[in-house]
């Protein structure tokens, strides 16, 4: 039988808050622009855009509580947000039926290399290395939506240092978790281990080393994480 060429890699994995469980990560899909606000700061017109998603790797989820500055740039934003962990999928799924196939949330961030991300949409390219590199999506444990509920409103926020930096509410978001699961169905086979990170609210900016992030969803467990 044929064999690695060397031991795969492990698994990807979030840990359930709670329990002694294992959330095993198959992708994560970041919708872009989601609250009107911060469509508008980045230069855009909410109301003229259908909703766009792009990737981050399965192992940039990052539940250590520290980030590294990352290389090769010198302006990384934060970007605090809800995600969504998917125990099932398939395609075409109806808005109706989208929760059905919800684990789970957490509170996470979606860390930009804000000047790589600005390089690469003034030559048209893809935004993969302002937002795919290590690290990049700090993340709490998975709370159960048993446990939870489905979270549809409440604050979301960020303070860095203890000074409030972003700060909305849930029921801002354009495009809402159903309508989400929906229409990135219709796209892509969604699967057990799916991430959905729902975009921002308004207020991203810069972060350096020694910052203290502490992000909090009303529901959930707040992150916290230290600039290293």
């Amino acid at each position: 039988m044929p064999t690695f060429v060397f031991a795969p890699p492990a698994v990807p994995a979030v840990p359930v808050d709670g329990t002694g469980d294992l959330f095993p990560v198959r992708r994560v899909y970041c919708i872009g622009r989601n609250y009107a606000a911060h469509a508008v700061e980045m230069g855009h017109d909410p109301d003229k855009e259908p909703p766009f998603f792009f990737q981050k790797n399965p192992d940039n989820l990052n539940t250590s509580g520290s980030f590294p500055y990352p290389p090769k740039s010198d302006d990384v934003h934060h970007e605090i947000e809800l995600a969504v962990a998917l125990k099932s999928g398939g395609c075409n799924i109806p808005v109706g039926e989208a929760l059905d196939h919800v684990f789970g949330y957490a509170v996470s961030l979606d860390m930009t290399r804000r000047d790589l991300q600005g390089n690469a949409k003034k030559m048209g390219r893809p935004w993969e290395i302002g937002k795919a590199f290590e690290q990049s999506a700090p993340i709490t444990q998975f709370v159960r939506a048993t446990d939870c509920g489905h979270l549809s409103e409440g604050k979301i926020q960020l303070t860095v240092n203890g000074d409030l930096r972003q700060e909305g509410d849930l029921n801002q978001m354009i495009w809402k978790v159903p309508e989400m699961i929906s229409y990135l169905s219709e796209y892509f086979e969604l699967a057990p281990g799916d991430v959905i990170q729902t975009g921002t609210p308004a207020g991203v900016g810069p972060v350096v080393r020694g910052d203290k992030l502490v992000g909090s969803v009303k529901g959930l467990p707040p992150l916290e994480v230290t600039v290293i």
